[in-house]
């Protein structure tokens, strides 16, 4: 495994040598019966010789685990008590780090209009892989979700009819394009890459798990170099930041729904 996760470093530029085991494990055996191989060698042979495979095996390891006003309590929390603070800003940026197809992007972007703040927002949605970012950009979603979703909108704080931000075509629904237009969809890699900008929130919820401590660390510093003095910084409900270099940086702003604020 170490050879082929340093061979696809060296040859691609493809970084995951500091994903956590178990998930770095069930990932490549996936593939190797997927593409009905017998071992990891044989894997390792194919990726370097064919890069059509490698492109399958490369979305392997893309995290697509999200909805609409996912945890509910998070939005709702973030409505209730860190919208107040931004109220004040006369400009803020938000980074959403691994959105993914970007529908918890669309959630926020629908909590700010509600607020009266998105029009002084700019969202950047980042993800390692191009071809979820192109789904998050379409804004296009299964309609058979939309049940669950409405029930996550009006949990979080929801004040309108959940169905004027979409229409429905056939058995997709189309989120309108003015939530969009405060939103920068861009690749860029945890692991590889670096800061881009200053902001005022970050947003990474149910990431950094996937990743070993290592990288884990890595990403925290990262995510302190780009988030301003006072800005706030939203994990999943199995992260924080306590057992980090960094953990005396931030104050919990609410530790139930794993929210902090840098305060040095």
């Amino acid at each position: 495994m170490e050879l082929l996760l340093e061979g696809m470093y060296r040859y691609y530029g493809f970084d995951f040598r500091y994903y956590s085991f178990p998930f770095i494990q069930r990932r490549i055996w996936y593939r190797i019966r997927a593409e009905k191989l017998k071992s990891i060698s044989g894997l390792q042979e194919k990726v370097f010789h064919d890069p059509d495979l490698m492109k399958r095996f490369y979305a392997d390891f893309s995290i697509n685990v999200t909805e609409m006003f996912r945890d509910p309590s998070f939005f709702l929390s973030f409505r209730n008590k860190v919208i107040p603070k931004l109220r004040e800003y006369p400009f803020i940026r938000i980074w959403h780090a691994g959105c993914s197809v970007g529908q918890e992007v669309y959630s926020m972007a629908i909590l700010l209009h509600e607020e009266g703040i998105y029009d002084k927002t700019k969202i950047y949605a980042t993800d390692m892989n191009g071809t979820l970012l192109e789904e998050a950009k379409s804004g296009v979603f299964p309609l058979e979700r939309m049940q669950m979703y409405t029930k996550n909108y009006l949990e979080a704080g929801g004040t309108r009819a959940f169905s004027e931000y979409y229409t429905v075509k056939q058995d997709k629904v189309i989120f309108h394009p003015f939530l969009r237009e405060n939103v920068v969809f861009a690749q860029h890699n945890l692991a590889t890459d670096h800061s881009f900008n200053e902001f005022h929130i970050i947003i990474c919820r149910n990431v950094m798990i996937y990743f070993n401590k290592s990288l884990q660390n890595h990403v925290h510093q990262l995510f302190y170099e780009s988030l301003s003095l006072s800005g706030f910084i939203g994990l999943g409900n199995r992260e924080g930041i306590r057992y980090t270099r960094y953990a005396d940086h931030y104050e919990e702003f609410d530790s139930a729904e794993r929210m902090y604020r840098k305060i040095k």
